[in-house]
């Protein structure tokens, strides 16, 4: 039921959305007034992903490793449980995102692999697969299926963090449940290069998706997610290498029914450490695209990492809201987001 209110509102929305984004006087705007406090009942380092099951609201929240929770509604989740998976790993998981289909979730997560910059703890993050069966519990790891080329790894980056590749991403699936786009933050290469880009991977492809992934570069989906290429639809400002790096990352997006549109929300840094220059909204009619995103604007000044929404409505999650949702950040909410068209 979850997955049919999701789609009839993708549904309804391809029209409207269309005319609503085709005027700039027309373009959304989203608004933040304060709320009583609600907290994530783990530590949350990444977006945290949410699903329905059987009545049950889950969420998974990640800082190196997943926990999942459960509750009657966003509120009541609760009694987190570390999650298990079937292999082991150089480097922590964080589970950013999943995608529900039947009685199974898809869960794309980043790696942070060490090593890689010898006498430092810096990494390059990989995003990989995985499947649960049973509601969250345990996972079955389906591999890497984005990396960046080494080539463009910077080890002498003052970043604090990174030396270059993917992570801090979000997922959707369109409207034909054909396509999973996969946005995601890079952090190597020439600045022209870095910035929130997207790929994507053909749904029928999710059981095997390793060498199935596709990097949009120069107009096409022409480059392998495994050390291929890539064109950014928001390019980096001040390169990640650099101590004053300023760009944006990690997005996260939902379908929102009452715009009837696609959301995108964004961090921004300005110097070293990542510190937040704010948070940032984005609008479009189509997840594929690249062009159709509205011109980022800033909603708040500052902030904390990983901004996201979680839907209030019945079957609201951080994939799907309407005109007023939670708005959290680092897994703390103290405010309502409120969208207008």
């Amino acid at each position: 039921m979850r997955n049919v209110l999701l789609m009839l509102g993708l549904m309804a929305g391809a029209v409207s959305c269309s005319s609503a984004l085709d005027r700039s006087e027309a373009t959304p705007k989203a608004t933040l007034r304060p709320a009583t406090k609600v907290v994530f009942p783990h530590e949350t380092d990444c977006n945290s992903p949410a699903w329905w099951a059987a009545g049950q609201l889950g969420i998974l929240n990640s800082a190196g490793h997943p926990w999942r929770s459960t509750g009657k509604d966003l509120v009541s989740l609760a009694n987190p449980q570390k999650i298990e998976y079937d292999n082991t790993v150089n480097g922590g998981r964080w589970i950013e995102a999943i995608w529900q289909t039947g009685g199974s979730l898809y869960g794309y997560y980043h790696i942070e692999p060490g090593g890689l910059a010898p006498g430092t703890t810096l990494t390059a993050p990989k995003i990989g697969a995985a499947k649960s069966t049973d509601n969250g519990r345990t996972w079955k790891d389906l591999g890497i299926i984005m990396e960046a080329d080494p080539a463009t790894f910077k080890l002498d980056a003052r970043n604090g963090y990174f030396i270059g590749g993917h992570g801090d991403f979000c997922v959707y699936l369109d409207q034909d449940e054909k396509v999973l786009y996969i946005y995601y933050g890079n952090y190597g290469g020439d600045v022209s290069e870095q910035g929130v880009a997207v790929a994507r991977l053909k749904w029928e492809d999710r059981d095997q998706p390793v060498g199935k992934v596709q990097k949009w570069y120069q107009g096409k989906w022409s480059e392998p997610g495994l050390r291929g290429k890539l064109t950014p639809i928001w390019p980096g400002f001040v390169a990640w290498e650099r101590e004053d790096c300023n760009a944006f990352w990690g997005p996260s997006i939902h379908w929102n029914t009452h715009l009837q549109c696609y959301v995108m929300l964004l961090n921004r840094s300005k110097a070293k450490g990542w510190v937040q220059d704010g948070i940032y909204v984005s609008f479009a009619k189509q997840l594929g695209d690249t062009k159709a995103w509205s011109k980022p604007v800033k909603i708040l000044e500052g902030g904390a990492w990983y901004p996201q929404v979680m839907g209030l409505e019945p079957g609201g999650t951080d994939k799907l809201a309407g005109r007023a949702a939670r708005f959290f950040m680092a897994g703390v909410s103290e405010r309502e987001i409120v969208f207008e068209r």
